[in-house]
């Protein structure tokens, strides 16, 4: 059908384009925080491009359900405005008559959203990590470039080597600020060291150096100048093995549902939400979407857009309540996308039937013609 046709063919073309700009903007924020990642130390430079790709796997769900509500709202308000809803109200098609064309689009956006947010969203999450925790796992010392200070994982030394590329191991050209816990500072230089594993613990052996003591407790502006052969400094504790700090994003869903603690409860809300959210949002778009034309085109836009902001700051907000214990996950999955689909369907029905609210009597009486 004409009607049926052309309103998919319009909703692709402004999807289409939404999503290109959408993911030309999360690519280049995310692009911007793993640069700066990489710059503290915290991922492995080598390993930038991949480490955007898992995280930017793992947004497309909240990018294809902004996406697909903007494209809807878009549309609609677009149709209203230059009063093309007039011309298919007038032949007869009601509000009500766009719920087929729309979800018959938008259908295979929302699967596969569910299917990414349950699938696709956890497991982006755990290679992400699990990248971040290879690269922290390594030695302090491996982490170091040529010529570049590094800070240690705890933020007490900051190193500076340089280091043979054929021997990882060996160092030499060393400096080591050191921060300890009485308040004291030390300053090492040496001409050489090594790397040695003790108790599952990294220390730097450093040979024919210098150590400088600052500002000891009850000696403040005195300094300590001594001379070694040989000294051993603490590079880094013993890391946790890969995957035991695993995080609630990087959780597979079926451990979530198999492990019902506050926090998995959370996340699994959150996750089953955002599907449950995308269909709302389509709902929304269609009920809320009109046009103003003594008011600012994008006026009506930007209200939805608010609307979906508060409805996604909602979830959040609620995934730490739930996580919390201050309530329970089907209470407020049924308070909340529950109430925003009736509350869509019952303003969707009162603009499709004309309905309106008699303020002198407690029901509701349709709209004279």
């Amino acid at each position: 059908m004409l009607f049926h046709s052309s309103l998919r063919r319009e909703l692709a073309r402004s999807f289409g384009a939404t999503l290109l700009v959408l993911l030309v903007i999360v690519v280049t924020m995310l692009l911007i925080r793993t640069l700066g990642q990489a710059d503290q130390g915290r991922i492995n430079p080598q390993e930038i491009v991949l480490v955007l790709t898992y995280t930017v796997v793992g947004r497309l769900p909240i990018v294809l359900t902004i996406a697909l509500f903007i494209a809807v709202a878009s549309t609609l308000t677009r149709m209203h405005r230059e009063s093309e809803m007039v011309i298919w109200y007038s032949s007869g098609r009601g509000l009500a008559a766009f719920l087929r064309p729309v979800f018959h689009f938008a259908w295979p956006v929302l699967a596969v959203i569910a299917l990414m947010v349950l699938l696709v969203w956890p497991w982006a999450n755990q290679q992400a990590e699990q990248l971040r925790d290879r690269f922290q796992q390594r030695g302090a010392l491996e982490r170091v470039q040529a010529g570049q200070f590094m800070e240690s994982a705890d933020g007490r030394r900051v190193f500076f080597i340089e280091q043979d590329p054929q021997q990882p191991t060996m160092a030499r050209n060393i400096f080591v600020y050191s921060t300890e816990t009485d308040g004291s500072r030390i300053l090492i230089s040496a001409a050489s060291g090594r790397v040695e594993s003790i108790d599952q613990q990294q220390w730097l052996q450093v040979n024919h150096g210098q150590r400088l003591l600052f500002d000891r407790p009850g000696q403040p502006g005195q300094v300590q100048v001594s001379e070694f052969a040989s000294y051993r400094i603490l590079i880094d504790q013993p890391a946790l093995p890969a995957g035991v700090a695993q995080g609630l994003k990087s959780r597979p869903t079926w451990t979530l549902f198999t492990d019902p603690s506050p926090a998995n409860q959370g996340e699994l809300a959150w996750r089953i939400g955002l599907a449950l959210a995308a269909f709302n949002f389509v709902l929304m778009a269609l009920a809320l979407s009109t046009s103003n034309p003594r008011a600012n085109k994008s006026g009506n836009v930007l209200f939805l857009l608010f609307g979906f902001i508060f409805y996604y700051n909602l979830m959040t907000m609620g995934q730490r309540w739930i996580g919390t214990g201050e309530v329970s996950a089907l209470a407020f999955m049924l308070a909340l996308h529950g109430g925003v689909g009736a509350a869509c369907a019952l303003w969707l029905a009162k603009r499709h039937w004309g309905w309106e609210l008699n303020w002198t009597r407690p029901w509701w009486r349709a709209a004279p013609a």
